[in-house]
């Protein structure tokens, strides 16, 4: 005869298994308490330093291998080696480290800003994405046949033309003026002259805007400023990469324009009367 004990026990777990299977089960956990791993976007450009999207600088042997985050160890948006000023920095890295201070960029007005000129364009996903695109324009400050203007040719500025005036304003000093669009490689006294017209150099100073620039001309490759004496004018498309085909450029210097200056991969707008 069996044990009662032993059957008492067995009668117990059978009914408290049975009693466990038939309880509803309300919710299944998914949150086990695993925090989402921290990944960094960095820049790629450099073969020494590396920018992360938090804003800081580091050598590229010392990136965390499984964040791509820096180290937090030294200054967040470092502007070093960048003139604040210009806002231009010698280096991609430190240029976007600096462009990403909220107070030297503003995340609002940034977003709002065109990736290129066509209407089509779409718009920057994030600061992140303005400072990497921005910082690598080099040619906002390049000379003519692949020459940089000084050290500082990594700049983050957003600059839409050299000087804060209003295009209703630039209208009215451009009364009695005709503005022409010379030919490839063609000087302003040469355009003017074709049209029966002179160029008028004080008014070359109205013209070295970008809101006057790309009003005449495509600049689907932007506008920025750069120092040459066929200024103001657009590359053309034919023109060598290294020169930005596309691009529209005007003189960093009023006082250096004139109408006699001419470039045989850029098209020149001209003052004539």
């Amino acid at each position: 005869m069996a044990n009662p004990r032993l059957l008492l026990r067995r009668i117990l777990c059978v009914a408290a298994a049975a009693a466990f299977l038939s309880a509803p089960v309300f919710a299944i956990r998914k949150d086990i308490g695993f925090a989402a791993p921290i990944i960094c976007r960095t820049t790629v450009q450099g073969r020494h330093l590396i920018s992360d999207d938090n804003g800081y600088v580091c050598s590229a042997l010392s990136i965390d291998p499984w964040s791509r985050c820096c180290p937090q160890t030294g200054e967040r948006f470092s502007c070093q080696g960048c003139n604040l000023d210009s806002q231009c920095c010698n280096s991609y890295e430190y240029c976007v480290s600096c462009c990403l201070n909220p107070s030297m960029t503003k995340e609002a007005d940034v977003l709002k800003l065109k990736v290129a000129k066509p209407v089509t364009a779409g718009t920057y996903a994030n600061i992140f994405d303005f400072c990497m695109g921005r910082c690598r324009h080099s040619s906002a400050s390049v000379v003519h046949e692949n020459a940089y203007l000084s050290d500082f040719h990594h700049c983050f500025l957003v600059q839409q033309n050299s000087s804060g005036s209003t295009e209703s304003n630039f209208g009215s000093r451009l009364d009695g003026i005709n503005v022409i669009l010379g030919r490839q490689g063609e000087s302003c006294s040469s355009a003017c002259r074709a049209k029966g017209q002179s160029c008028v150099p004080s008014r070359l100073s109205e013209l070295n805007k970008c809101q006057i620039l790309q009003k005449y001309m495509r600049c689907k490759n932007g506008c920025f400023p750069s120092l040459g004496p066929d200024q103001p004018a657009e590359v053309v498309d034919e023109a060598p990469k290294n020169l930005n085909p596309g691009a529209c450029l005007y003189m960093q210097m009023d006082d250096r324009l004139t109408c006699d200056g001419s470039h045989q991969h850029t098209r020149r707008l001209c003052p004539c009367a």
